[in-house]
C-alpha cells in the first residue's frame, strides 16, 4: 500500500555510470489538483522521457504507471544507448532545475548507486 505523498521523489538509479532507470513517486503539493505547476513540470519531462525513448529509439525498457498515486517506474532490461543516457540526461537536468527553483519541499531529486 502506498500513502500519496505531498512531494515528488524521484530517484535515478545508475551501475558504473551506466543509467538503469527511475522511479518517480508523489504529488508535489505545490499547488491545487490540475493546477500545480511543479507537479505539471515534472509530469512532462518524465513523461516525454519515456515517449522520446519509446519513439526514437528501440530501446528493451519496462514501464509501469498509477496515476493515482503519481507513481511511474522505467527500467532498462538492458544497458542504454548513448541517445538513451542523452535523454536521461537531459531528464536529470531538467529535475534539478526544479528542484533548485522550487525547493526540496515540492521535489526531491536523488542518483542512486545499485
Amino acid at each position: 500500500m502506498y500513502i500519496i505523498t505531498t512531494m515528488i521523489t524521484v530517484s535515478v538509479y545508475k551501475s558504473q555510470g551506466i543509467y538503469k532507470g527511475f522511479h518517480c513517486l508523489g504529488h508535489a503539493g505545490y499547488g491545487k489538483a490540475g493546477r500545480d505547476i511543479v507537479c505539471s513540470a515534472v509530469s512532462v519531462l518524465v513523461i516525454n522521457t519515456i515517449n522520446s525513448i519509446e519513439t526514437f529509439l528501440s530501446e528493451d525498457i519496462e514501464v509501469t504507471v498509477d496515476e493515482q498515486i503519481g507513481k511511474i517506474h522505467l527500467d532498462f532490461q538492458k544497458a542504454p544507448s548513448e541517445k538513451a543516457a542523452l535523454l536521461m540526461d537531459s531528464l536529470v537536468l531538467g529535475l534539478t532545475g526544479i528542484e533548485e527553483n522550487y525547493s526540496k519541499k515540492f521535489v526531491r531529486l536523488s542518483i542512486k548507486e545499485v
